[in-house]
């Protein structure tokens, strides 16, 4: 039997303040961007710094610290899963983009290099 896995790993920081969630049933929610950014040198020698942003989607609980110390800028270790997510944009055209659900979430002391 073929064994699947769907694991992302990332280490960044966080964009914005994340914006938490508290439902009825006392269930915790926090939503925000994480950037990473990857250096590299051209053909030509140059040095280059490519930042991708991510979603990331994480409920309070095991693995996770207290979301209320999130902050813009901290740098986080997270580990999680992508999920598809679909979306109608206001033209009516449908989408499709991913995030990450985190499963485990670690503040890092220092900053990314």
């Amino acid at each position: 039997m073929e064994k699947c896995l769907n694991r992302v790993e990332l280490r960044g920081n966080v964009g914005v303040d994340p914006k938490i969630n508290q439902f009825d049933e006392g269930a915790v929610v926090m939503r925000f961007s994480l950037a990473t950014n990857e250096r590299y040198k051209t053909r030509k020698g140059e040095l280059m710094e490519e930042t991708v942003w991510h979603n990331v989607v994480a409920w309070a609980g095991k693995n996770m610290p207290e979301f209320g110390k999130i902050k813009k800028g901290d740098f986080l270790q997270i580990v999680g899963r992508l999920k598809p997510v679909e979306y109608t944009t206001k033209t009516g055209v449908e989408r499709q983009t991913y995030e990450v659900v985190a499963s485990s979430i670690k503040m890092e002391e220092t900053l990314a290099v």
